[in-house]
C-alpha cells in the first residue's frame, strides 16, 4: 500500500514535460582548484621539515608583488612557497611554475644579477653567499639558506629531479639565444625579455618603447669581453623582416639624435663609446652594440650576429584537398611523361630499324633522295610480240 500511495503520489505531481523541466535546470559551474603547491615543492627533504602549510601562489602579485608585470610577461601560472627547518637552520623556497621553458628562463635572467657565481643544478643556476637560484624545465625555484653548508647544492639537486618537465615546444628554451656569439661572452650576464617591464627591470640599454614589445619583439642582452674594452650587444628578434627592417630605422635615429634624442637616452647609451655605437639588421634579428671597445672590435662583434632561418614542416592529421589536388597533378604530369618518352624511343626504333635497312641495301639512310615516278615496262611486252612472230616462220 506505501507502495501504491507513493506511485500515486508521484503521478499527481510529476510535470507534463520532463524534457522541459530538464532544459529549465540550470547547469552547474565548473570550480576550478588551484594546482596543488606539492607539485613543485615536497614537505620533506634530505632532512629539512616544511615549518607550516605550503602556500599556493596563484597570482603575480602573491608570488612577488614588486615584480608582478614581469612574472605577467613571462607567463606565470601558478607557484609554492615554503618555509622549512633542520635543527637550528632554516630554508625559504619559492617556486614559480610558467608556461613553458622559455618564460622559466627569462624570470631566471631576470632575478638573477650579472657576477653572481655559476652552479650545477637543473638546467640553470646561479649562487651568491646564501642564495640559490635555479630553473629547470618551466620552473624557477629561489632558495635562501641561514647557512650554506657542504651539502647544499645536493640537497637543491634533489628538489630539481622532482620537478616535472614539459614536453615538446613547451621543453625549448628562447631560439634567440642561438644568435648570441660565443666567443668573448661572459657567463652569467645573458638576460632575455619578452616585454618592456622585464626588458627595463634587467637594465636594457635601449628605451623600452623603442624596442617594438608591442609588435612581437624578444629581447636579449649580454657582455662580451672584448680585448679592448667591454661590450654590451643587445638582439632584438621580431616576427617578420618588415617589422624588423621598419624598427632598424627608428633605432638607428633615435642613435643619430644623439643628446636630442626623445626620450633621453638610457644610462647604458650615455656611458658608451659613441663612435662603438653600431646598429644592424639580419633577417627578422636587429643588433646594437654598445660599450667602451674600439669600434673595429664592436664592428666585428656586430658583424658575427648572423640569422639562419630554420623551416619545419607541420605535419597535418588528415590528407587537405590541397595535397589531394597536388598528387592528382603530379600523377598526370608523370603519366604524360611517360607516354612521351615511350613514343620518342617508339620513333627512334622504327626510324633508326628503317634506316639501318635502307643502308644495308646500298641505298641513303633517309629515302628522301628517292626519285618517285610511273613507269611502263613495254620492254616485257615487246618481247612477246616478237616471239609470237618468229614462231609461224619456223613453222614453214
Amino acid at each position: 500500500m506505501l507502495g501504491c500511495g507513493a506511485s500515486s503520489a508521484f503521478s499527481q505531481t510529476a510535470p507534463a514535460n520532463p524534457a522541459k523541466n530538464q532544459q529549465e535546470k540550470p547547469a552547474a559551474t565548473p570550480i576550478m582548484l588551484p594546482p596543488s603547491p606539492q607539485s613543485l615543492l615536497p614537505e620533506v627533504f634530505d632532512g629539512w621539515e616544511a615549518a607550516g602549510p605550503i602556500k599556493a601562489l596563484t597570482d603575480t602579485s602573491q608570488a612577488d608583488p614588486a615584480n608582478a608585470a614581469v612574472l605577467k610577461e613571462y607567463g606565470f601560472t601558478f607557484g609554492a612557497l615554503g618555509s622549512y627547518k633542520r635543527d637550528d637552520d632554516t630554508l625559504t623556497l619559492r617556486a614559480l611554475r610558467f608556461q613553458d621553458s622559455s618564460g622559466a628562463y627569462g624570470a631566471y635572467s631576470f632575478y638573477r644579477p650579472n657576477g653572481w657565481a655559476k652552479e650545477s643544478i637543473g638546467t640553470g643556476a646561479a649562487s651568491d653567499k646564501n642564495r640559490v637560484l635555479f630553473w629547470r624545465g618551466d620552473t624557477v625555484v629561489d632558495a635562501t639558506f641561514s647557512r650554506i653548508g657542504p651539502m647544499t647544492a645536493g640537497e637543491l639537486r634533489e628538489i630539481a629531479s622532482q620537478l616535472p618537465v614539459p614536453t615538446g615546444n613547451k621543453a625549448l628554451a628562447p631560439p634567440i639565444l642561438a644568435s648570441l656569439p660565443q666567443t668573448g661572452l661572459e657567463g652569467q650576464t645573458t638576460h632575455y625579455a619578452e616585454g618592456a617591464a622585464g626588458y627595463a627591470g634587467a637594465g636594457g640599454v635601449l628605451p623600452a618603447d623603442l624596442a617594438g614589445f608591442h609588435r612581437g619583439a624578444e629581447a636579449v642582452t649580454a657582455n662580451y669581453n672584448l680585448p679592448s674594452g667591454p661590450a654590451t650587444l643587445t638582439l632584438l628578434e621580431y616576427p617578420t623582416p618588415q617589422i624588423a627592417q621598419s624598427q632598424e630605422a627608428a633605432i638607428r635615429a633615435y642613435l643619430k639624435a644623439g643628446t636630442n634624442a626623445q626620450p633621453p637616452w638610457p644610462k647604458p647609451l650615455t656611458d658608451s663609446d659613441l663612435a662603438s655605437l653600431e646598429v644592424r639588421r639580419s633577417g627578422v634579428l636587429v643588433a646594437l652594440v654598445s660599450g667602451d671597445a674600439i669600434p673595429d672590435e664592436s664592428h666585428r662583434l656586430l658583424e658575427s650576429v648572423h640569422y639562419e632561418a630554420d623551416l619545419t614542416a607541420i605535419p597535418q592529421p588528415t590528407e587537405s584537398e590541397v595535397s589531394k589536388t597536388s598528387r592528382l597533378l603530379i600523377g598526370i604530369a608523370a603519366l604524360v611523361t611517360v607516354g612521351a618518352l615511350a613514343a620518342i624511343l617508339l620513333g627512334f626504333f622504327l626510324g633508326g630499324g628503317r634506316a639501318l635497312y635502307r643502308v644495308a641495301r646500298g641505298k641513303p639512310a633517309s629515302s628522301i633522295y628517292d626519285e618517285e615516278f610511273i613507269h611502263l615496262d613495254l620492254r616485257e611486252g615487246v618481247e612477246e610480240k616478237t616471239a609470237a612472230v618468229r614462231g609461224p616462220h619456223l613453222n614453214r
